[in-house]
């Protein structure tokens, strides 16, 4: 039986995962965050100390990098060589290092079989940068989700210190930035919506909001 599986593309800091986890969870499919999985490999290569500006050094840590996602409680768990990592790979030295490992061909293939099974095997929400024009091309339903960045960085900066981080707003603004120019003018599988995807900008809207209008699309595309 063929599973359904929805893409959900868009900026750093759109609220995707916090929303697909919702939307995940309310119509009983499995979330898979793709960029955790990017994260991860970003943080080994920190660990590994390697030069981030070069591919060969970045893909040089694969064969030493074991990625595992686990579902605890229904709850996303991210694993690099048996270690819990889920919220060191939240820290913003680790997006930014997800961002210059995602343009790495390498790291790419390492990770496109792992999301395709996952896919494959489930019912799921699927959320990254490239999922509806590259890692899932088939998708019933495929969303392009994005906001205003002064709104993704006040999102993204409550999410960090109510964890306990402590970071400044303007920092993470920057960031963001930059992760959006990086991300959309990378070489390979750049930053763009499927031909077609419904473009979903969710600037000003409170987060019942926007599960509601992803959920809408969902059932207006799948019945």
């Amino acid at each position: 039986m063929c599973k359904i599986n929805v893409a959900i593309d868009g900026p750093a800091g759109a609220g995707k995962s916090t929303i697909a986890r919702r939307v995940s969870k309310e119509l009983g499919y499995i979330y898979v965050d793709t960029g955790a999985l990017y994260r991860t490999v970003g943080v080994s290569a920190l660990r590994k100390k390697v030069d981030m500006e070069s591919d060969e050094a970045i893909a040089s840590v694969l064969p030493e990098t074991e990625v595992e996602m686990k579902f605890v409680d229904g709850e996303q768990k991210m694993y690099l060589n048996g270690e819990d990592v889920s919220v060191e790979i939240r820290l913003p030295e680790a997006s930014m290092a997800a961002s210059r490992v995602s343009a790495v061909p390498a790291v790419r293939d390492f990770l496109f079989d792992l999301q395709r099974d996952l896919a494959r095997k489930n019912n799921c929400i699927m959320d990254g940068r490239d999922i509806g024009t590259v890692v899932l091309p088939d998708a019933q339903v495929k969303i392009f989700l994005t906001a205003s960045p002064e709104c993704r960085a006040d999102r993204r900066y409550k999410e960090l210190t109510e964890k306990g981080v402590e970071v400044n707003y303007d920092d993470v603004l920057s960031d963001i930035i930059k992760r959006d120019y990086n991300d959309s003018h990378r070489a390979v599988a750049p930053l763009k919506p499927a031909e077609d995807s419904v473009i979903l900008d969710t600037s000003g809207f409170e987060l019942e909001q926007s599960v509601k209008a992803i959920k809408d699309i969902i059932k207006e595309k799948i019945g």
